[in-house]
């Protein structure tokens, strides 16, 4: 029985427009092993005549300064950043440490091949909306130059089927104040603080485990027994050789802590977690083989070993790898996971299962056919013949599915329930 799926209008694109101001530290090639370059810069600077610094400056504001938000206040903490550490310059005019911290800056457009790979949660503030409409909260991953992945943020309203709207993002893009007593670590939490407004804020590699991007968080809203929420996102941490899977934590997605999963299972991608604890335990879903669904249980959030084979690979469309496409979601008939499954020519489509409630080792039920698959005008795009979502919804009776395309832009569609759950076997 074919799954019916409602489309909405909404196509959310990349805006290249959109860059963000992050550091940058020049340095010489292996085998150059000369003076200190970055105080070599430093000197430059402070042998600039008078006028040669009130030009970089106007040029600087003439080209940026209605770009960024707060742009002096980003130059002169960039140069409190690396003073003492890159160099060392002693109480420069405040336009000479303007300057210098730009010649340590780069604007970065985070977004401009890509945005995609979206998660959603219910936005903490519904005020406005009435029965099973909703206002969201998403995370996206943004891609720019090089291949690199951040994640950024995005909200809106989802009214019936397909009445989706995205709110207008800031016209600034702001990077996180770091914590400096934790961020040269690379093996503990991150602290990070964003800005009041969710669309400001862009989550991008500062650590080198993320050097080489952040990939696909999947944000959920965790309850704790006693009825406190947190917001967790797990996400791929790429140095750029390697893979592990890290966390984020927030209760207002303005502070932010990053950190490293442990245990043998955290070295998989995809990890998503359960809503809630089950029998106690913390319940994780990962791809530890790159084929199979796996099913972790721990009592600690941070450490994840072993674990056990869920879900693997059955039909055409999912034949050389199966994972999920979030948080398990909770319903009457037990944990619904929206799957993702990779079958010739390496195309992703989406499909769901059902696991037991109280036992969710116990699979109830999957489908036979993708509920969602590339369709001949999406097939074009970064990487070709791909559906993939980090996140969904239910209200009421109705799955709500935002996804990525082709990983290049982001669409959005709902499905029944019942529709959904009839189509299992």
């Amino acid at each position: 029985m074919p799954v019916q799926v409602d489309h909405a209008d909404l196509i959310l694109y990349p805006e290249p427009g959109r860059t963000v101001i992050r550091p940058f530290t020049p340095g010489y090639p292996a085998g150059f092993d000369g003076t200190n370059r970055a105080q070599r810069v430093a000197d430059l600077v402070m042998s600039f005549e008078d006028d040669w610094v009130g030009f970089v400056i106007d040029r600087l504001n003439e080209a940026l300064g209605d770009q960024h938000k707060d742009f002096e206040r980003i130059l002169l903490g960039r140069f409190d950043e690396v003073n003492g550490s890159l160099f060392h310059c002693e109480d420069p005019p405040r336009d000479r440490a303007m300057v210098i911290g730009s010649f340590f800056s780069e604007e970065y457009s985070f977004e401009a091949a890509a945005l995609f790979n979206p998660s959603m949660v219910l936005h903490p503030d519904q005020s406005g909306v009435e029965g099973d409409d909703f206002r969201f909260l998403m995370a996206l991953r943004g891609m720019g130059e090089g291949h690199l992945s951040s994640v950024t943020f995005r909200t809106g309203t989802w009214r019936g089927a397909t009445d989706v709207t995205v709110d207008e993002p800031s016209p600034y893009s702001v990077a996180p104040d770091i914590a400096k007593k934790e961020a040269d670590r690379d093996d503990g939490p991150v602290a990070l603080t964003g800005s009041d407004d969710v669309s400001e804020t862009v989550l991008f590699p500062i650590l080198k485990s993320q050097l080489g991007g952040i990939e696909d968080m999947r944000l959920v809203r965790f309850v704790e027994d006693d009825g406190n929420a947190t917001y967790y996102g797990t996400y791929t941490a790429f140095s750029g050789t390697g893979i592990r899977s890290e966390l984020l934590t927030t209760d207002d997605f303005r502070e932010f802590r990053m950190c490293p999963l442990r245990g043998s299972a955290s070295t998989g991608k995809g990890m998503a977690l359960f809503p809630r604890r089950v029998d106690g335990q913390y319940v994780m879903l990962g791809r530890q083989d790159n084929e199979s669904i796996w099913l972790h249980r721990s009592d600690d959030l941070f450490t994840w070993e072993g674990g056990d084979k869920l879900i693997s690979p059955m039909f055409a469309w999912d034949g050389v790898q199966m994972g999920n496409c979030g948080s398990p979601i909770e319903i009457d008939e037990g944990w619904l996971v929206i799957t993702h499954g990779v079958g010739p020519v390496r195309s992703y489509s989406i499909g769901a299962a059902l696991l037991d409630k109280d036992d969710p080792a116990k699979v109830l039920g999957r489908v036979a056919h993708p509920v969602l698959m590339p369709q001949p005008e999406e097939r074009d795009g970064y990487v070709p013949n791909v559906v993939y979502s980090c996140g969904t919804l239910v209200r009421g009776r109705r799955l709500m599915l935002p996804y990525g395309v082709a990983d290049n832009y982001t669409k959005f569609a709902s499905i029944p329930l019942d529709s959904l759950l009839a189509a299992m076997q």
